[in-house]
């Protein structure tokens, strides 16, 4: 029986205060299977990012609930939450979000250090020549390009070996030559180590080759499909 990765149940959050609030997420349900590639997609403003970030730890719900691989964190303090997430979640920017004046490799290393892992340093080397910059260590960001610098920033994020991998717009700054090259990366990643992975998109070719599509409007899902085996297995022929 399948494994259920991501509980989500009736979601409520608010930003921002008195009249400038806005109600984001409206009673919000999803399960997402372990494994699943599931594409959030969704006009700008619908709500679908502020929903990766609630999926990542990253935002608080005003109400409902939350639980990540069995572990409910609508109940845990930030701090809590934020150890489960260096643990158990990966993430991958739009804007990479790479500290400017560090290496790649510390880049990568730096957040494994902060978790108390032991050979950070090995284990951040060792993601980094999977992502194909074994000869970029020593490079800071200004001297990467902008593929580089995302192949850097997927080394980070798969560096504590997470279960869940979250994307926000991975390919947005991006070339599409160097964007399909990010979401080949990021596709077999999640394929050779069986982690979930839930990524925002605008570009409906990244939302198709997930095996699954979560359409949101107005801080609603209005759609939760899966893909059809007939649908996988004609994409797998002409791959």
């Amino acid at each position: 029986m399948p494994r259920t990765m991501i509980a989500l149940k009736n979601a409520d959050l608010t930003l921002g205060q008195a009249a400038a609030s806005v109600h984001v997420l409206k009673s919000m349900t999803l399960d997402i299977e372990a494994g699943q590639s599931v594409g959030i997609v969704g006009p700008s403003g619908s709500g679908k990012s502020t929903l990766l970030m609630v999926l990542a730890g990253l935002e608080q719900l005003d109400s409902g609930e939350i639980v990540i691989d069995g572990t409910p964190l609508h109940g845990l303090s930030e701090d809590r939450v934020a150890a489960f997430r260096g643990r158990n979640i990966g993430i991958v920017f739009q804007s990479f979000h790479l500290i400017p004046n560090m290496t790649a490799l510390e880049n990568v290393a730096v957040p494994l250090e902060l978790a108390d892992v032991r050979d950070a340093f090995d284990i951040a080397r060792r993601e980094l020549v999977s992502v194909g910059l074994g000869e970029r260590l020593s490079h800071y960001p200004g001297q990467l390009s902008g593929g580089e610098q995302q192949r850097v920033a997927i080394a980070r994020a798969l560096a504590p070996s997470p279960k869940l991998l979250i994307a926000d717009e991975p390919t947005g700054n991006l070339d599409a030559e160097t964007g399909r090259q990010i979401a080949d990366l990021i596709f077999s990643k999640q394929a050779e180590r069986d982690m979930t992975l839930v990524l925002v998109t605008h570009d409906p070719a990244l939302a198709d080759r997930c095996s699954r599509q979560v359409q949101v409007r107005s801080g609603e899902i209005v759609s939760s499909g899966h893909k059809t085996e007939n649908s996988v297995r004609s994409e797998a022929l002409s791959a």
